[in-house]
């Protein structure tokens, strides 16, 4: 009797094209979630009968309680190889082993610069105007070159964001709590001084940081409130570094001139969510690592982590 592995949240039904699969054939079936199941109930009906799970990134949650409910599954893959929804104890207790894959080849560097620039000159309005006829040019759109570009985090993906804002011809400053003067000069970008510093003279902001105890709920209401009202937002990071309600209320009295997101606090977002009409506020649905190469890494060595647990040496595991 072959294994079932079930590949969850394929929305663009992307995963069977994404790599081959055909090594698995004879001993594997593989199922195909296209909808995304957020009830733990549904969640363990649904997978009841799979001994193999496949989840990208942190958008279905593996704890105790769901785990101690699929008897069968023996093999947990999910993209990337850090996860924080997934109970390692849990799953240990259960048998169940655990493995990742390649972190994002791509990381959302493009997407920053396209939600920043899309923000900056009106993009997805003045499209709109255009294809329903109406004025020729509608907005004024703000500059990038001799402009502050601020960054809250200086890592891999910060610093080649602060790369392309140079290019820009923007003045780059970056912070974290662990940043020193010798990373910011090898980027070459400034050290501000502090987050205040850095969040009330920039005139666009992108987090760039890993969510941890110290970056929760790093930009709330107070600093939220030092931002120029002719300053943009943009996270591509994770959703809860920004209190997601002060930012709504900021975007609502105008008291900021727009954000950028594509990381929320609840995934997919739900319909009817505040965040799908807010003012000022450009969204997509966490498309950050959604491209061909990404995929083309995760889901060929998500067949490589099913083929080394069939001859029983798992590879890439985690927790």
């Amino acid at each position: 009797m072959r294994l079932r592995c079930a590949v969850l949240d394929d929305f663009q039904n992307a995963a069977l094209d994404s790599a081959d699969w055909s090594s698995l054939e004879d001993r594997v079936e593989v199922v195909i979630f296209r909808e995304h199941i957020a009830d733990e109930d549904e969640l363990a009906a649904r997978l009841a009968d799979f001994d193999i799970v496949v989840t990208l990134r942190e958008r279905v949650l593996f704890p105790a309680t769901l785990l101690d409910r699929l008897p069968r599954l023996k093999l947990l893959i999910a993209s990337g190889m850090r996860n924080s929804v997934i109970d390692y104890a849990a799953a240990e207790h259960n048998g169940v082993t655990v493995c990742g894959t390649a972190s994002s080849s791509t990381p959302p560097v493009e997407l920053t610069w396209a939600l920043l620039l899309g923000l900056a000159r009106n993009l997805v309005t003045e499209n709109n105007v255009l294809r329903a006829g109406g004025p020729w040019q509608s907005t004024v759109g703000a500059d990038l070159c001799g402009r502050r570009l601020g960054l809250l985090g200086l890592g891999k993906i910060g610093s080649r964001v602060a790369q392309v804002g140079l290019a820009f011809g923007m003045q780059v400053s970056a912070w974290s709590q662990n940043l020193i003067k010798e990373r910011a000069d090898e980027v070459g970008v400034e050290l501000a001084a502090s987050k205040e510093e850095l969040l009330a003279g920039s005139d666009f902001v992108s987090i760039h940081l890993k969510l941890s105890d110290r970056t929760r709920g790093l930009v709330g209401v107070a600093e939220l409130a030092l931002l120029k009202p002719t300053a943009y937002l943009i996270n591509t990071s994770r959703a809860a570094i920004v209190d997601q309600d002060a930012l709504l209320d900021a975007l609502r009295a105008g008291r900021i001139a727009g954000a950028g997101l594509d990381v929320f606090d609840t995934e997919p977002l739900p319909t009817g969510h505040p965040l799908r009409s807010a003012p000022r506020l450009l969204a997509t649905p966490h498309l950050g690592y959604v491209s061909q190469a990404n995929y083309a890494t995760y889901y060929s060595h998500a067949v490589e982590d099913i083929q080394a647990f069939l001859v029983g040496e798992p590879v890439r595991r985690l927790g």
